[in-house]
């Protein structure tokens, strides 16, 4: 642990606080954002930087929201100005793929008319096409743990409270 001359020292609160806060293990916390549209299908991200396809979302800046790093991502991957509604999930995913685990936000996006695709602006850095996804398109293209948690929201009506999961599935 560095520290600097001026920081206050270690015996005091102030000091004591600041050494915990910089050797405490922080947690890498998403917000995503599900769209749905009237036949009750979700809109998923093709990614151009992964194979499977994904909710809109991203990984929430320090001292950000989960809700305004849902909003934020819709904004700069779709171009659409969307308030996060409610949140439907809370999900604690474990390590995947050499990530350490995380908290994932699932926020509502609406239900949207299919058109609403035609008019999305993509961010071709990292999106590269959006899909209209059933179920089965979802089970097809997405990662496990994304299959888990939509099958869990499908079956849970909007306004039924927030999930809490573990791993995409409701905590035993």
């Amino acid at each position: 642990m560095a520290r600097l001359a001026a920081d206050p020292g270690p015996e005091t609160r102030e000091g004591f606080l600041g050494v915990l806060d910089t050797t405490m293990p922080t947690k890498r916390n998403i917000a995503q954002t599900l769209l749905r549209d009237p036949d009750g299908r979700v809109l998923l991200c093709e990614l151009t930087y992964k194979r499977e396809w994904d909710l809109p979302g991203g990984i929430v800046d320090p001292g950000e929201p989960p809700s305004t790093t849902a909003e934020r991502e819709v904004a700069e991957e779709l171009g659409l100005d969307l308030p996060a509604r409610e949140l439907l999930a809370v999900d604690w995913l474990p390590p995947y793929r050499g990530w350490s685990d995380a908290t994932l936000f699932v926020f509502d996006g609406g239900v949207h008319p299919a058109d609403l695709v035609g008019r999305v602006t993509l961010q071709p850095r990292e999106i590269r096409a959006l899909h209209w996804a059933t179920p089965e398109q979802v089970r097809e293209h997405c990662a496990a743990y994304v299959v888990t948690l939509l099958e869990h929201l499908a079956a849970t009506p909007v306004g039924s409270g927030t999930a809490y999961l573990v791993d995409g599935r409701p905590r035993a």
